[in-house]
């Protein structure tokens, strides 16, 4: 018979130890449900701590919008262990590269008051073994410590998959894809040619971090790790990479490049020894040290073991064989450090997943809704918006396939219907795990996007509960969606892309759902400002009137009863007119 641990129950589970976990659960318990967070790993954090990746990536109007306030509160966090540095690595990939201590203190804080409070309970070090399930609904899962045959459950009303992996689809019986859908699915110019590739998953890197030791203090480089030859010449282990734009990048390792691009060592510097004092710390995650060989999906232990020995390998072709700036070869002062990876040996603790197993959903969402669209500032829009970001569609090498993919886009919503699973009807995507195509997908990955899925699916499960709702209705029933998508908002998550109107505009909340349900026509479709302060006009209010009917929902929405608008602005106006949708919706009281 097997021991029990410890049995805990809460509203709300979430499982995962990466960004997506934390913001889902934050905003559940921010929406004041209590929640369960069980981690695989005892950091939290995910990209930015255990799979070494603390340069964020953005989106290039991270610091003025885009992003929620937890987000925002995340970054700031960083920066205040800084002394307010803003970028204390300096790494040009980033506007914030940091230590991954940084960025596992800052979650903690986050994190702190909903633990005082009572209402989250973090659990470490928990492998989800077995989903228990009752008909069509989640009841619990089980999870076991690595080398501990006593099981934990815990049971709860709605569960979020934050896993690296999507590790609970397959666990609960939820449909789901990985690798590439094939180019006949849906047409991506993107995806690979033909049929469905379950296998061309994309790769994975252990990532390392290095500083340059003083003369004498290196240390021998030591002999060549196995397969050396073989890795060197098939990646190739090169400062030069396929650019964007089509063109070669060439880099130096401490000068700006032949070609004007800044140095190789500051891409993703995480500690800058100029400003902060002492030496500089640059993490290694390089087209050299991708690994694509075997499925991260698949077979999880070998491609970390061998993505490991690529990075050893990697790591031994900067010491000996790099071109160096003078002329020479190689750069044996190269030395790891483990204080800084949080590692014994200076490698990362899990490697860093681009891909998961997703949620295979009737729509979801595809390159076409990320693409830039002419004369329109922003993507396809998605009128159950549950939060916004922003990346290029980003395709590394896939096993099988060594080629990369690029396409930009334009900036974009979260779907709340991409997080809810056909079945069960009680677990939702709260990760890399949505429910889209693997080149949609490869935008949402990043560190904002990741988070922005997290919160979104965190606040639709504490939405599910306070409503006693399965999650696919709250999102289905227009009224339900309101509701959903007003608290949202008033927790500081924009739903539509307006940089002028950011969560301290006092009206945020109208201007967000307003946006979200097609109140941007106009100039306003060609720019991402909103232009709160402008006179209304009457095709504005028309689309304002318009758009606060949608919220309300119904085959023929009936128009929005409000005050004569004359003379005021077009933000006055939203807010009004939401004033009267929230009094149209005799529950919006229940939701505070």
């Amino acid at each position: 018979m097997t021991r029990t641990a410890s049995d805990r129950t809460a509203d709300v589970v979430v499982v995962g130890s990466g960004l997506g976990a934390v913001a889902a659960a934050l905003a559940a318990a921010r929406a004041g449900r209590t929640v369960l967070l069980a981690a695989a790993r005892t950091r939290l954090g995910g990209q930015a701590t255990t799979q070494l990746v603390p340069a964020l990536d953005e989106h290039p109007h991270i610091e003025t919008g885009g992003a929620s306030s937890s987000y925002a509160a995340f970054r700031a966090a960083i920066r205040a262990q800084y002394d307010g540095v803003d970028n204390p690595g300096g790494g040009w990939v980033s506007r914030l590269c940091c230590e991954p201590a940084a960025a596992e203190k800052a979650l903690e804080t986050l994190l702190a008051p909903h633990i005082a409070a009572g209402r989250l309970t973090v659990l470490r070090r928990l492998t989800p073994v077995a989903v228990r399930k009752d008909g069509d609904r989640v009841t619990g899962i089980d999870f076991r410590v690595p080398g501990d045959e006593r099981v934990t459950t815990l049971t709860g009303a709605v569960f979020c998959d934050a896993t690296e992996a999507g590790d609970l689809l397959p666990m609960a019986g939820a449909p789901w894809v990985c690798g590439s859908e094939g180019r006949d699915a849906y047409g991506e110019s993107l995806a690979l040619p033909g049929a469905e590739q379950p296998g061309a998953v994309q790769s994975c890197t252990v990532g390392f971090v290095v500083e340059t030791a003083p003369p004498g203090e290196a240390g021998p480089v030591g002999d060549a790790p196995p397969g050396y030859a073989r890795w060197r010449e098939a990646q190739p282990f090169t400062l030069e990479i396929a650019g964007w734009d089509g063109r070669t990048h060439r880099y130096r390792m401490f000068e700006d490049g032949p070609d004007g691009h800044p140095p190789f060592w500051t891409y993703r510097r995480l500690r800058e020894g100029a400003v902060l004092g002492g030496r500089d710390a640059a993490l290694i995650n390089w087209a050299g040290n991708d690994y694509a060989d075997t499925s991260a999906l698949e077979d999880p232990a070998r491609a970390y073991a061998e993505a490991k020995r690529l990075s050893e390998a990697f790591l031994h072709w900067l010491r000996t064989e790099c071109p160096r700036d003078d002329g020479g070869l190689g750069n044996p002062g190269l030395r790891l450090v483990p204080e800084i990876s949080g590692t014994p040996d200076g490698y990362a603790e899990e490697p860093y997943l681009r891909e998961s197993r997703r949620l295979r959903t009737a729509r979801p969402v595809r390159q076409q809704d990320l693409e830039p669209v002419p004369g329109r500032a922003r993507a396809a829009a998605f009128a159950d918006s549950g939060g916004l970001a922003m990346y290029h569609m980003d395709l590394h090498s896939r096993v099988g396939h060594p080629q990369s993919a690029y396409a930009p886009t334009a900036p974009f919503q979260i779907p709340l219907s991409a997080l809810v699973a056909p079945a069960p009807v009680n677990l939702l995507a709260a990760a890399k795990n949505l429910g889209a195509t693997q080149v949609a997908a490869s935008a949402y990955r990043v560190h904002q996007g990741e988070w922005a899925v997290g919160e979104a699916a965190g606040a639709l499960a504490a939405q599910a509960c306070l409503r006693s709702l399965p999650p696919a209705q709250v999102v289905a029933d227009r009224r339900e969606l309101t509701l959903l998508q007003a608290a949202l908002a008033d927790g500081g998550v924009p739903l539509a892309w307006t940089l002028d109107v950011g969560p301290g505009h006092p009206h945020f909340v109208a201007v967000q759902l307003l946006g979200a349900a097609g109140a941007l026509t106009g100039p306003r479709a060609a720019q991402l400002t909103a232009d709160p302060d402008a006179p209304l006009t009457a095709p504005a209010l028309a689309s304002l009137r318009e758009a606060a009917a949608r919220l309300l929902g119904g085959p023929d929405p009936a128009p929005v009863p409000t005050p004569d608008l004359t003379g005021t602005t077009w933000s006055e106006a939203a807010a009004a007119l939401w004033s009267a949708v929230a009094r149209a919706l005799p529950t919006r009281a229940e939701n505070a």
